[in-house]
């Protein structure tokens, strides 16, 4: 399985990273940098991902053609005089979308091991929206986000390392190493593990059921949230400092 959570965990986990990250957007102001995205501040962040939820809403309701460019959109987030809760809108209509699609809809998918359309798209937008809270909270707090201060649970912090691992390494974009390497990702408790082969072919990624014995060249070992958030460059291992510096030096994560 792609995934073991349900569609209701994914929406819930949406729901409440939107409402998280349109509280920190409001308490950092429209102008604060976001330290976690330095390209940014807080209003493009917004515009970013209010273009991501009405883009997203698209696909599920066959619409596409309708809704303009990613540029257009993002340009009438930018200059709408409410940017957050313009925001907020697209966020309330891809949920009442995601909840009331039928399970069979037709729709794109764009990572491997995906789950079918409805399942795909409310996951990868509980993780969208989860890790642009914390971009959201870091420009509240003008720094990235302890994992204690993330506001994310662990089976959703689990779940986004899978879809990371599984789904985005492995589409076929060959990494930056010169020798292969192992690395394992071994989050604390009774969960998955896995590890990804890097070589100068595509990466290999293998889920491992819990309890298995790990051996790789590099290890990332820790609370889930943690994991979840240095994967995706947004905090950091203290113990394990090395090989997160070489894992943003290898690892470029893109949308397609």
């Amino acid at each position: 399985m792609p995934t073991e959570l349900t569609i209701d965990e994914h929406i819930a986990g949406f729901d409440d990273a939107v409402a998280r990250g349109a509280d920190a957007a409001r308490a950092a102001g429209l102008d604060a940098p976001v330290p976690t995205c330095p390209d940014w501040n807080v209003r493009q962040l917004v515009a970013h991902v209010g273009m991501v939820h009405r883009w997203s809403n698209a696909q599920l309701t066959g619409t596409s053609d309708q809704v303009g460019s990613g540029a257009e959109i993002e340009a009438a987030g930018m200059n709408d005089p409410d940017p957050i809760g313009w925001w907020m809108t697209g966020a309330d209509e891809l949920s009442a979308t995601m909840r009331d699609a039928s399970d069979d809809v037709q729709a794109m998918v764009f990572l491997n091991d995906a789950p079918p359309p409805r399942r795909f798209w409310a996951r990868r937008q509980c993780h969208e929206a989860t890790i642009h809270a914390v971009d959201a909270l870091a420009a509240q707090l003008g720094r990235a986000p302890h994992a204690d201060e993330a506001g994310i649970a662990d089976h959703i912090a689990i779940d986004g390392i899978d879809e990371l691992l599984c789904g985005f390494l492995t589409r076929g974009r060959k990494l930056a190493v010169d020798t292969e390497r192992r690395l394992a990702v071994c989050p604390d408790g009774a969960s998955p593990s896995w590890t990804i082969t890097l070589s100068d072919g595509s990466p290999v990624t293998v889920r491992h059921p819990p309890g298995t014995d790990i051996d790789a060249d590099e290890m990332l070992s820790g609370p889930a949230v943690e994991l979840y958030l240095a994967l995706w460059n947004r905090g950091d291992l203290l113990a394990d400092a090395s090989t997160v510096s070489w894992w943003r030096d290898v690892a470029r994560i893109r949308w397609s």
